[in-house]
C-alpha cells in the first residue's frame, strides 16, 4: 500500500459535472481529491481486505441472529423497547439488506482492524462505485496510471443485481434530506441503479413520506410504497411519530430494522466478547464494564450512535490526545483499543470495505489530516498495481 502523487486531471470538475457528481465540493471545501491516490497489491486486496471483510460480515450476521432474540443485548444497544418487534420481525422474515461499509484501520502490514460497521446509512457510495472507476479508466488511458491497473470495485454492478433481487414488485421509494447534497446524491444514485434493475421508483424528500390509513408508507401522491430506502438512521425513525407504524406496515425497508443491531458501536464490544483474539477485531468493552480495567490505557471512546467521528475521543497512555465535537453520547459509550490510522506523508487513510448483500464488493478511502476521520475527510481514489 503506497500513497503516490498522480496529478489531478485538469478537467476533472467538468468530468464530475458530466457524470452527475455534484457534491465533489461541500460548503466550499474540497471533498474529492485526486492529486494523490493509494496503490495496493492484489494480495493486499484479496487477503487483507476482501477476505476479512466477508468474514467480519458473517460474524455480524451471526451476532444479529442472537441479538434480535435477546432482550439483554437489545437493551445494551439502547434500542428502544417499542422498536423490538419491528427489529425482531424483520430478521425472522429474512428481510434483505442492500449494502454497508466496514471501516478498517489498515496500512499495508498486519491484519486490518475493524473500527466500526456503517450498516444502516453509509454514504461515499456513488463516488466509490462510479467516479473513482471513471478516474481509473481515464488514468490508464491517459498514461497517469500503469497499463493493466485495476481497482477493487464491483459495487455498481452488484448494486443493480442486488436491487433486481430484493426489490419486490411495486413501487420503490428512495428518500433523503433534499437539502443535504451528499445524502440526496446517494439516494438519487441508488434510484438510478434500481431503474437499471427494472424497478418502478420514485425519489422523495424525507418530508414527503406519508402513511396511508391502510398501513403502507407512501409519497405525496399516496401511491403505496412496496419498498422504501431511507437514508435516515433507524434510531431517529423510531423516535418519530411514524416509527410506531413500522412494525405493522406492509412496506419493506432498505435497510431493514434489524440493521439497527449492526450500526451501533456496541456491536464492537459484543463481537470481541464472542470472538476474543480474532485477528481483525480490537479489544472493546462497554464503558462501565469491569473489563475496562483490562483494556490498554491507549483506547478510543466512542458513543454508541455516533456518525462521521462525532464525539469520538482518543486516549494515548491514559491522556486525551484528540476529540471531535458533536451531539452524541447520552446513549452511552464503548472503549475500543487504539489502532491508530497509518500515517502517509501526514495524511491518515481510513479504508472502507463495501458489502453489497453478503459480498465484499469494493473499497473506498477517506483521508484526514488528523487521527479521527471526521466530516471533512477527503475521498481519495485507489488502484491495484499490475503484477
Amino acid at each position: 500500500m503506497r500513497r503516490l502523487a498522480c496529478g489531478a486531471r485538469p478537467d476533472w470538475r467538468e468530468r464530475a459535472r458530466e457524470a452527475g457528481f455534484t457534491f465533489h465540493t461541500l460548503d466550499g471545501a474540497p471533498y474529492w481529491d485526486e492529486s494523490h491516490a493509494y496503490a495496493f497489491t492484489l494480495r493486499e486486496i484479496e487477503e487483507d481486505i476482501e477476505g476479512p471483510a466477508g468474514d467480519l460480515h458473517a460474524l455480524c450476521l451471526a451476532f444479529a441472529a442472537d441479538a434480535v432474540e435477546d432482550e439483554r443485548i437489545l437493551t445494551s444497544l439502547r434500542i428502544p423497547q417499542h422498536a423490538w418487534d419491528a427489529v425482531r420481525d424483520s430478521w425472522r422474515r429474512g428481510d434483505p439488506s442492500l449494502y454497508g461499509r466496514l471501516d478498517l484501520s489498515y496500512g499495508g502490514t498486519g491484519p486490518a482492524k475493524l473500527l466500526e460497521y456503517n450498516a444502516d446509512t453509509p454514504t461515499a457510495l456513488y463516488e466509490t462505485a462510479v467516479f473513482q472507476w471513471l478516474w481509473l479508466e481515464e488514468g490508464v488511458r491517459d498514461g497517469r496510471l500503469p497499463p493493466g491497473s485495476d481497482q477493487f470495485n464491483a459495487v455498481h454492478e452488484r448494486l443493480i443485481e442486488r436491487l433486481r433481487t430484493v426489490a419486490p414488485k411495486g413501487l420503490t421509494g428512495f428518500a433523503a434530506e433534499a437539502s443535504a447534497p451528499e445524502d440526496f446524491g446517494t439516494v438519487a444514485y441508488l434510484q438510478d441503479c434500481a431503474v437499471q434493475a427494472g424497478c418502478a421508483t420514485t425519489l422523495l424528500d424525507l418530508s414527503q413520506i406519508g402513511l396511508r390509513p391502510d398501513g403502507p408508507f407512501c409519497g405525496p401522491d399516496e401511491r403505496p410504497l412496496a419498498t422504501l430506502f431511507k437514508l435516515y438512521p433507524w434510531e431517529w425513525a423510531f423516535a418519530d411519530p411514524f416509527g410506531a407504524a413500522v412494525a405493522a406496515s406492509p412496506t419493506r425497508f432498505l435497510e431493514p430494522p434489524w440493521k439497527m443491531v449492526l450500526s451501533n458501536k456496541g456491536l464492537l464490544a459484543h463481537l470481541w466478547a464472542r470472538e476474543p483474539g480474532h485477528p481483525n477485531l480490537l479489544p472493546c468493552v462497554f464503558e462501565g464494564d469491569p473489563a475496562c480495567a483490562d483494556l490498554s490505557d491507549s483506547f478510543v471512546r466512542k458513543p454508541l450512535l455516533s456518525r462521521e467521528g462525532a464525539n469520538v475521543e482518543i486516549f494515548s497512555q491514559g491522556m486525551p490526545v484528540a476529540e471531535e465535537a458533536g451531539p452524541y453520547g447520552a446513549e452511552g459509550h464503548v472503549r475500543q483499543a487504539l489502532a491508530a490510522l497509518p500515517d502517509f506523508d501526514g495524511r491518515r487513510p481510513l479504508v472502507g470495505a463495501w458489502m453489497v448483500g453478503d459480498d465484499a464488493s469494493g473499497l473506498c478511502i477517506r483521508e484526514s489530516d488528523g487521527p479521527i476521520t471526521g466530516n471533512g475527510a477527503l475521498f481519495v481514489p485507489h488502484w491495484i498495481e499490475p503484477d
